[in-house]
């Protein structure tokens, strides 16, 4: 779906979020970020191998997953379009959302050298790929992000099978056990989708249940997108990748902020706990054909209990 020409200057879920927070202020997040791309972060999106997206289907449920190609896949054709010669994987929840046009939220990602860059907006299907119009683009701060290099593509093609449940097998569960990053997609009315990371050292994202996981909000920029998206609305998606082995691991389901002092103490470095209830998972192997190698960790990661 598009947005509307005349959304509100100011996101009334991230103004919210800040207030309870005590961080930020009028005009902080959103309204200072405008809709062109920057010519200096052409060259960027043009390296890039991955991309990860986020939207809603046509029942609502939000997801985050990778769409991949050889660095020039993702083309700025102007300063409001950029052009992507890809499509998510077969199985893939999203492969044939954008065949009508709804809310994108991108993430130009490049875990080489921990810089990372964010586009909101519209987009459609364009013979094998999307054609987006951007009405949001920032930068972000490397903070959580690991850094890893890119040993490989690999000759596995996807297998075009999504393993579907409602609840996670012990393997998924040890597989969100032992990472150090995911990517959360949130969506809120009027305000579009948004594709952002999240990063701590192993074991920062808690299994609590068959369908339930919690991690620790940490210190960021104080804009709160995601959480302000949350706070609008609560369905929102996870995306997991198999660095080593292009598998995805992508749940869809719904977000709660809790306040409470007592959990975020639970964390180190923690300020606040995200709680998720999981909808439906989707696992899919090699759903990614690039292969990466882990360098080292962020050095902002803190500790983890």
């Amino acid at each position: 779906m598009a947005l509307p020409v005349d959304r509100p200057v100011d996101h009334p879920g991230e103004q919210a979020v800040q207030r309870k927070a005590h961080e930020g202020g009028p005009g902080w997040g959103s309204p200072m970020f405008g809709p062109q791309i920057p010519h200096g972060f052409y060259p960027f999106i043009r390296a890039q191998q991955m991309l990860i997206i986020a939207a809603a289907d046509d029942a609502g449920a939000v997801w985050s997953t990778i769409v991949t190609g050889p660095p020039g896949f993702a083309q700025p054709e102007d300063d409001r379009t950029l052009a992507i010669h890809a499509l998510p994987a077969p199985g893939d929840p999203l492969r044939h959302a954008f065949d009508a046009e709804r809310a994108i939220g991108v993430l130009a990602l490049h875990p080489q050298t921990q810089r990372r860059i964010r586009a909101n907006g519209v987009a459609v299907r364009d013979g094998d790929g999307l054609r987006m119009r951007t009405e949001q683009v920032l930068g972000n701060c490397p903070k959580y992000l690991q850094n890893r290099v890119i040993t490989g593509p690999a000759d596995d093609a996807p297998t075009g099978k999504a393993r579907t449940g409602e609840e996670l097998t012990d393997g998924q569960r040890r597989w969100i056990e032992q990472a150090d990053t995911f990517f959360i997609a949130s969506h809120a009315p009027d305000q579009g989708a948004d594709s952002s990371h999240r990063g701590g050292m192993p074991g920062f994202v808690t299994v609590t249940g068959s369908r339930t996981l919690r991690w620790p909000d940490y210190t960021g920029n104080q804009f709160y997108m995601t959480l302000g998206n949350l706070h609008l609305d609560p369905a929102c998606g996870l995306l997991f990748l198999d660095w080593e082995r292009g598998h995805t691991l992508q749940l869809t389901g719904t977000g709660r902020i809790d306040w409470d002092p007592r959990s975020a103490a639970e964390y180190p470095g923690a300020l606040r706990v995200v709680e998720f209830t999981i909808d439906t998972v989707v696992e899919i192997d090699n759903a990614s054909p690039l292969r990466w190698e882990l360098l080292n960790y962020s050095r902002f990661n803190p500790p983890v209990a």
